[in-house]
């Protein structure tokens, strides 16, 4: 099933720069401020490839040309290299959940055979859209690489794992914390006993993309431009058949989702009660004493109240509304969804309450009009008691096997339903093409 293979992967010279000078965070991630940042950190920063600044374009001279000039440049002057050896790289993330608690994460990077969907080897949760894809994609046509990590679950019980774990005191060949505080480590493995072992251990594996939705299918994209050029029958051994991959055991303990709360902003007109008498139709609503609600309480109410089922939190300016326990009413908006999406709290606040309720509609929430996603319980919270909001929408995270079996039905979910934390650092490997 899962076809992995090593490669020689081009990395920074680590004796030519500094790695926390140069890596970023994945490019839908990253900021203006950020940007600048990044910018000023080092002239060979990464983002310099995945999210140069824009600039007076042409055919001649855009972000996407400008990406391709730092790239052969970087090469060049041998900032960039490929390592000797086919290898594979043991990558572990070792961070402190908001929660407080401390993880550690461990997987592998390596190449992955780019199959169809239809394959049924590697499966999405998430819908993507157009415009990342059409952006991506030009910048791979442009650099002929990939400078960023695709993240995939698999399942077994612990057997990759255990053959890829460093032996005590070896280095790592990279070792560097981001802006988070996350210590990312990399060790090389170039020997080819085991990595035959884990390719063969894989090969019965199917593949859940955890982040980088976009990404793959744009690996997809190429792919299949490539192959028109090139004539049938295809090369499977060629380099656009392969994208770089960090897979994960989807039982590690270090597997860890976080919620991404919803924020409804300039509404033409909003009333919370009205708001509050339409959805009673759909939920059982309780008031909740906002005064007394912060990101903490919402946080401890959600994980109390979501244990029995579907729990979200509904707060205005002056308002906290707890909406759990879906009504049959409900069905009604989601008629062409399984009983699996139908279970899905995303899904419930997507489509009852978001196209329902508030008569947001798909193309406007694609295109977040109306709508803005946030990570923090507390920012979503100051962003409607500061009046910059109509009424934020707080949730608890879905939890891995919901995604698993989601993606392996072959269906999916609307899109920001999950937030693997922390997110894989780019800089770490890149696979060029040629």
């Amino acid at each position: 099933m899962a076809d992995i293979h090593p490669f020689r992967a081009l990395r920074y010279d680590l004796q030519r720069v500094s790695a926390d000078q140069v890596v970023t965070q994945p490019y839908d991630k990253i900021t203006p401020a950020m940007q600048e940042r990044y910018y000023t950190a080092s002239p060979y920063n990464l983002v310099r490839i995945i999210l140069g600044k824009r600039e007076p374009e042409d055919a001649a001279n855009n972000v996407y040309t400008r990406a391709a000039g730092f790239a052969r440049q970087w090469r060049s002057e041998g900032i960039l290299q490929h390592d000797a050896s086919p290898s594979i790289y043991a990558y572990s993330q070792a961070f402190t959940a908001p929660s407080g608690a401390k993880f550690e994460r461990r997987g592998f990077i390596a190449l992955g055979r780019v199959e169809d969907y239809s394959a049924k080897v590697v499966y999405r949760h998430e819908q993507t859209l157009s415009k990342p894809k059409a952006d991506r994609l030009d910048l791979l046509r442009a650099t002929r690489a990939h400078y960023e990590q695709l993240f995939l679950l698999y399942e077994d019980s612990g057997e990759i794992d255990f053959l890829l774990t460093p032996k005590p005191g070896a280095k790592p060949t990279i070792d560097v914390a981001d802006e988070y505080g996350v210590a990312h480590r990399v060790w090389q493995i170039s020997d080819p006993a085991v990595i035959a072992s884990v390719q063969h251990k894989m090969r019965d594996k199917k593949l859940v993309i955890a982040d980088g939705h976009h990404r793959y299918e744009t690996a997809l994209n190429y792919r299949n431009e490539c192959r028109a050029v090139a004539g049938a029958p295809p090369n499977p051994q060629a380099p656009y058949e392969f994208v770089m991959m960090t897979l994960v055991n989807m039982t590690d303990l270090g597997l860890l989702v976080l919620p991404t709360h919803r924020v409804v902003h300039s509404l033409t007109s909003f009333s919370v009660d009205d708001f509050q008498n339409a959805s009673r139709a759909f939920f059982e609503v309780e008031d909740v004493d906002p005064a007394a609600l912060d990101a903490a309480k919402a946080t401890a109410l959600l994980a109390d109240r979501g244990r029995a089922g579907t729990a979200l939190l509904a707060v205005t300016a002056n308002r906290a509304l707890l909406l759990h326990s879906p009504k049959a009413a409900g069905s009604q908006f989601l008629t062409s969804l399984s009983s699996r999406q139908r279970a899905l709290d995303v899904v419930q606040l997507h489509k009852v309450l978001l196209e329902g309720v508030l008569k947001l509609s798909e193309e406007s929430i694609r295109n977040q009009q109306n709508l803005s996603y946030l990570r923090d319980a507390s920012e979503a919270l100051d962003q409607v008691r500061k009046g910059a909001a109509n009424i934020a929408f707080l949730m608890n995270a879905c939890p891995v096997p919901e995604v698993r079996d989601v993606a392996f039905a072959g269906e999916v979910m609307p899109q920001k339903s999950t937030d693997f934390y922390p997110k894989l650092l780019s800089g770490l490997t890149a696979y060029a093409l040629d």
